[in-house]
């Protein structure tokens, strides 16, 4: 699976995140790429939502994991300031990857090699030459072209 999106506003790029939060299925890892400030939280934020999470959705930059309660258990990770895949393993990440919630982790390609294989991977990128809104985002399934 590979799809390619276009969205035109934060609120297109967080409906399409609902869209998927409400698609989502015990177990699946979500993988967001993107530089800083591209709507990676925009589309968590959504996502969440999506779950059905009335909680105020943040990134969690410093605490590693975020949990939300939903229609199913959302885990918000940001391992941007994870400086090794060792230092991945104090935060107990296989307890969430392989438990029944939701996994959304931001800077996912950081730790690449923990992700499981059926993870989704979610990229989000600013075009500079387009509107300061507009953004590509791309889903695919790993392994996949």
């Amino acid at each position: 699976m590979k799809k390619r999106i276009e969205t035109y506003d934060p609120g297109e790029t967080e409906a399409l995140g609902e869209e998927m939060g409400r698609e989502a299925k015990a177990g699946q890892i979500f993988c967001l790429s993107g530089d800083l400030g591209v709507g990676k939280t925009v589309f968590t934020k959504g996502f969440a939502k999506g779950l059905g999470i009335t909680e105020h959705v943040t990134s969690p930059t410093f605490a590693i994991v975020n949990e939300y309660e939903g229609r199913l258990p959302l885990y918000h990770f940001d391992v941007y300031r994870i400086s090794c895949e060792e230092e991945m393993e104090d935060t107990g990440y296989e307890e969430y990857f392989y438990g029944e919630g939701v996994c959304l982790v931001e800077w996912a390609e950081l730790v690449k090699d923990l992700i499981p294989e059926d993870a989704i991977w979610i990229t989000v990128e600013k075009d500079y030459t387009k509107d300061d809104d507009y953004r590509c985002i791309t889903i695919r399934q790993e392994g996949e072209a």
